[in-house]
Parts: structure tokens; sequence; C-alpha cells
């Protein structure tokens, strides 16, 4: 449900399918069991709350097991008795088992490159080593999930090279639990020491790794081990640790995090050299955080706290500390502060608020590379170490320019994707006139050569301009008729930028459109845009995506009968809650992992992380606010609401999956006449999985919007 401070992003990707086709067999198919209400009634500042399904929240009963088994069978009928359902799978599989690569997470230490590559029909990412950047597939596997378990249950959370390039550190979990224990391999030979170290990793707080300058030791993130506190509070007070190789784990120190809050996530930079660390220390999932910094003699010190507004610190080559702020910047700005004695009252502003969102930054020998976006859309500009603007990288427009990862110098690399173009790594070099294309490229059977990307901005009930990226092929009527997909995510201030999706073509090829809306809660316009939708003003994302649905309609790109909404955790709270809002801006609404009772949601361990971001019943405004937003307290019976399929999975550590249980059972219960479908995977957590996983997703979705939407699928020749 939130990005983690990891090396590597593995929060849930949100994939835009669709796809036409003919009505399910549903005359044949018996209805899902009712789950028996059982209110339970809190009181919150006088207001009474009724839960009728609390019991849900134990999803090891066997009763709510029982019924969960129902559910997922009764939806496995429906979905796969589509008639095209055959065909469906096998464009899906062409598309997502197709002889390409793509590289990410890229880290370059002591002259050895690091990246993670995803080439099916391998189930999982695997890490390998680049020998170049000129020869595709030129490299060495050195970490692999799909070798230690062929059937895809293992995956990697992170990796963190030492400062030679020498070792690194690798965390592994298993079947989406992201419960991640840490390992040391040798880069030249593969070898993986004897060191183990479990609870590095988690699906509350993330993990993290740092290695000393000396390379025999480095600093972890960790758990409480059972026994240390509470079973209730393992998830949380994450704290610095630091083993020595070699040794036994019962012989690690304990470092820092005593007085970090209970719900600390944590998350390493290191210094060129590895002498210096920092920590950067988060409140929760709202924005706020602290940084500390290990200095060369061996001390912690904290140099940036909470309210100081501070997003990101980076060391430089220069031996300064580069960190990235929003304080009386909105839109961000970037300061520069000495890394021996760091004091933010004594910084420099290097680059100040400009009319793009600073995103991320890199500081080289002579250089600053910033990424900016734009209401989502993003670019490259360099500024030398004086703050002088030293102009844009030319990449194109509507396009997501990413990184930048350091190479050599004051040389880059660079991802830039789009809407239509697969993702692909540039070399920048200051000394030539445009970026230099590497060999790693990813490539796609998917051809949206004779697409059209388009911009529009919706009205907002407030009046605020909305911005919409549409993809469909050129020609499509425009006259109300084509189907539409429509997603968004608005929260924790993540943006949303134009990538490249494949399966994307399986809905355009027929005729629809793919709609992605930046509403309030995302950061596509600054902090100010993510302020105006979090807390008790979370309700204000909801009626953004109700107001950019329904400008849709109006313009005549669909109507309400051919448009449905599609989001992923925080996403899926998104389109839930504007379902129970607006059932009328929609037909079909997809919700993977997603959070549904917004007053329960604290009351679980990674619920208790973002309360910073949407609110606590212990505060009287922000109680109301999430009383108003909630979706499964927003559904009132006799309602017709739009059809409703709902996905999770069983070790989904982030949003507990009986927040999708709860609001199937409420809709069911409310007696709409439109089908409400619940998908659980037994060996899955929040989102991601094996390909294997992700396909069957894609054709269950594919196969719901399709019946929902009323199109005819029909095979397209290749």
């Amino acid at each position: 449900m939130k990005p983690h401070g990891t090396k590597i992003a593995l929060c849930f990707l949100l994939a835009l399918v669709l796809s036409p086709a003919a009505s399910f067999a549903s005359e044949t198919i018996a209805p899902p069991p009712l789950a028996p209400a059982r209110p339970v009634i809190d009181r919150y500042w006088g207001v009474d709350v009724t839960d009728d399904y609390r019991y849900m929240e134990n999803v090891a009963d066997p009763e709510v097991l029982a019924w969960v088994r129902a559910q997922n069978d009764h939806a496995a009928r429906r979905l796969e008795s589509h008639p095209a359902r055959e065909a469906i799978a096998e464009h899906v599989k062409e598309l997502m088992r197709a002889e390409t690569s793509s590289y990410y997470g890229i880290v370059r230490r002591g002259g050895v490159t690091f990246a993670i590559k995803r080439q099916p029909p391998k189930q999982q990412p695997f890490l390998v080593v680049l020998e170049s950047l000129d020869e595709a597939n030129d490299e060495r596997i050195l970490v692999d999930p799909n070798a230690l378990d062929p059937e895809g249950g293992i995956s990697i959370d992170f990796f963190e090279p030492s400062p030679s390039g020498r070792s690194v550190a690798v965390s592994l979990s298993e079947h989406g639990t992201e419960d991640g224990t840490l390992f040391i391999y040798r880069v030249d030979t593969g070898e993986r020491l004897p060191d183990e170290i479990p609870r590095v990793n988690g699906g509350t707080a993330g993990g993290d790794a740092a290695w000393a300058a000396s390379e025999d030791a480095l600093y972890y993130t960790r758990y409480p081990y059972p026994g240390e506190r509470p079973e209730e509070d393992l998830p949380f007070y994450q704290q610095v640790w630091r083993h020595e190789l070699g040794t036994d784990i019962s012989e690690d120190t304990y470092v820092l995090g005593e007085s970090f809050p209970k719900i600390a996530e944590i998350a390493f930079a290191s210094s060129i050299d590895g002498k210096k660390i920092l920590a950067r220390v988060s409140d929760g999932d709202g924005g706020e955080h602290e940084f500390w910094l290990l200095r060369e003699d061996g001390n912690w010190v904290r140099f940036a706290r909470f309210e100081d507004g501070i997003e990101q610190a980076r060391f430089g080559a220069d031996r300064a500390l580069y960190v990235l702020s929003r304080d009386g910047a909105p839109r961000k700005k970037i300061l520069r502060l000495s890394s021996d004695e760091p004091d933010l009252a004594r910084a420099a502003i290097l680059v100040p608020e400009t009319e793009g969102v600073l995103q991320s930054f890199l500081p080289t020998s002579s250089r600053l590379y910033v990424i900016e976006m734009i209401g989502g859309p993003t670019r490259l500009r360099v500024y030398d170490l004086e703050g002088r603007d030293l102009g844009v990288v030319p990449f194109g427009e509507v396009v997501t320019v990413s990184g930048p990862a350091r190479w050599e110098g004051n040389r880059v690399l660079v991802r830039r994707e789009s809407i239509i173009d697969p993702p692909a790594w540039f070399e920048v070099d200051p000394e030539w006139a445009e970026p230099r294309a590497t060999a790693l490229v990813s490539t796609s059977p998917a051809d949206f050569g004779d697409h059209e990307v388009r911009r529009v901005f919706a009205a907002a009930d407030d009046g605020v301009k909305i911005p919409v990226d549409l993809v469909f092929r050129k020609g499509t009527p425009l006259d109300g008729t084509a189907p539409l997909l429509l997603g968004a995510y608005g929260s924790y201030g993540i943006s949303q930028r134009p990538g490249f999706r494949a399966t994307r073509i399986v809905w355009t090829e027929q005729g629809g459109i793919s709609a992605t809306a930046c509403v309030r809660g995302g950061g596509e316009y600054g902090d100010e845009w993510h302020r105006a939708a979090n807390r008790e003003k979370k309700r204000r994302s909801m009626e953004d995506l109700a107001s950019a649905a329904r400008y849709l309609a109006k313009e005549g790109f669909t109507s309400p009968d051919r448009l449905a909404l599609e989001g992923g955790s925080a996403g899926g709270l998104l389109v839930y809650g504007t379902m129970a809002l607006h059932p009328d801006v929609a037909a079909a609404v997809v919700s993977h992992v997603g959070i549904a009772d917004a007053i329960r949601s604290e009351f679980s361990p990674n619920g208790e992380f973002n309360i910073t971001e949407f609110g606590t019943v212990k505060n009287e405004t922000e109680f109301l606010g999430m009383l108003d937003y909630s979706p499964v307290h927003r559904i009132r019976d006799g309602v017709e609401y739009p059809a409703v399929l709902s996905l999770t999975g069983i070790n989904d550590p982030r949003v507990e999956p009986w927040q999708p249980f709860k609001m199937t059972a409420r809709l069911q219960a409310a007696g709409s006449p439109n089908p409400v479908l619940l998908r659980v995977s037994t060996k899955s957590g929040h989102g991601g999985g094996s390909l294997s996983q992700r396909e069957e997703r894609a054709v269950d979705v594919y196969c719901f919007l399709f019946d929902r939407l009323g199109v005819e699928y029909r095979p397209i020749a290749r």
C-alpha cells in the first residue's frame, strides 16, 4: 500500500488492464453465501459506529475461511465461465511472457554495476551484475529466486552492495509476506556466506541495510524478535543494529532507535566511500521524516526533525550534503550543507522552488541532476554545483524520466518511458548534446504506433482542474460509446506518472480507452496537492475521481454504463469510496488489495503506520472525516451499485484481507442487483506475486470488465 524506503520499491504496481466479451452464464451458477451480520457497536466522540462483520478480522477463524472459500469458488465459476476466457488468457500470456527484459534498481559500486532484472517467463525478478551497457544480456546472474523456488514463491525485497562492490546483502521473503531475511553474497563467485539475519524487512515498515566502510560489518533494520516485545508489537519498533560478518546474530549490537516512533520506517544512504551513512526515519506514511548521520568518528547525530520538512538527503562528491526540502516551498527546493557538521540553519539554497515539483536529485563531481514533475510527466534538468540552471535534457513530452543512477564522474544513467514506449536506460553526460541510448531497452509485442495520447483537464466540484491522461487507437469514436477504464491512486503524495503497460493494448485494440486521473492526495503538483486530500480530507480524492468520470462522459469519451474504475491498495480505497459515494458514475469497479473500513484500519499493524495519511479515531475532526469517506460505512441498503470485483492475497501484510472481505459482505447484504465478486490468492500478498499469479489476476479482471461493460472480445490477427 505504500512505498517503503527500500532499495527496490516493491509497493503495489497497478496494471490498468481491460478487454471486451459476452456475458457470464450466471443463470447456472448459485449465488454466493451471505455472511451473517453480528453487530458490534463502538462509540467515538458521541457517535455510534456499527460493525456487522468485526468477526472477519480473525482471518484464521474456520467460519470465516469457509465463507471465503465459498466466495472464491463462486467468483472463479463466474469468471471462468466467460466465453472468451481462453482467447483472453492466450493474449495475456503472449504479452506478459514475451521474451523481453527490463532492468530497474541500478546501482554502481566500486566499478561494478548491479541491477534487478525481470525476464519472462521467469516467475520472479532476479539480481544481476552488468558487464556492459552496450550489449544486451551481457550480464551474470548473482541471486536468482527462481532457482531457489521454481514456482515463484521467493522474491527479493531489497539489495545493497558494499562500497567496493565485492559483496552484496540481499533480503529474501516468501509468498508475499515481505518477512525478509538478509543474506550475504560474494560478487565474484556468487557464494552465499553463512551469515543469516532474520526480521530485517516487513510489510509494515519495509527494511534496509548499509555497509560499514571496512566491509566487514553492516548496519541493518531490525524488527523485535519474538519474546523481546508482546506479540502484537512485533511489526513495530524498527531499530538499527550492527552485524559483524562471520559472527552469530546473538552478538549483534543495538545502534539506534530507542527514541524513534513506534511506527518508524528506516532507510539508509551512504557516501561514495562508505565512511558516512544517513538514516532517514519516517513517522509512518504521512511524509514526515527525520535524518540521522553516522559521522566518520562513529557517532550518530540528528540534523533534521520531523517538523523540518526534509524529504530526501544525499551525499555529494564534494563532502557536502544535499537535501530536498518543502519547508516554505510546497514544490520543494534543494539545500546544501556540510556533511561534517550538518546544520539546517546554515544551509544554502542551491535550487529554489521552481515551476516544477522537484522529485529527486543526484549530485556528481560538478553537476546536480534533478527530476522535475509537471502535473504527472517528468523531465531531467541539470545544474552546476553553484546552482546555475544548465537546461533540460531532451527526452520528449508526456514521458516519465526516473533515476538518475550514479555511473562515472558526471555521467549518470536515466530511465525513460511513456504510455506508448517501453522503458529504456540512457547515459547522460554534460559534454553530450543529447542522451545516449544503452542496450538496456525493453521491447514488447504490443505496438502502440497507431495510438493517440491525450491529456485533458476535468473540473472538480470546487473548480480545481484534475489532469487525466488518455490513450486510445486513432479513429476511436468519441461519441460516448467507447468503454473506458479509469484508474487513479491519490495518496501519500505519490504521483501518477506516464508508464508503459503492454497489456493495455488488449483493451485499446478493441476500441477501448484507458485513462488515468491525477487526483488530489497525490504529489503531481507538490505538497499542497497531497495535503488537500489526506487525513480527514481524504474524501476529496474520491470527489475528484467522480468529477473526472463525469467529465469523461460529458465530453463524449464514454458513458456511465460503459465506464469502469480500477485502483490498487490506497487506490483500492479510492475506487471503493468513489463507488459508495457516487454509485452512478460507473458500471463496474475493480479493487486490488483495497482498504474498505477506514475506521478499523488503524487497529491493524500496518494501519497504524497509515494514521498519518488517513487519520485516526483518536482525533474528533479526523474521525468525523474518516466516517465521511470510509467505504463500508457509506454503503446503503437498496441502492444499485456498480458490479464489483475485489482481489486480495491471504498473506497481505499491508492491507489485511479482511478489508475486502468486509466490503464484499456489506455490498452483498445491501441487495444491489449487480455481481459482487471476491477473488483471494492463498500464495501471495500485497499484489505482485509470481508471473503466473499476475497473469491469472489479469485474466480475471479482463473477463469481469468485458462482461460488465458489454464488449464482445474479438481476437485480433497478429
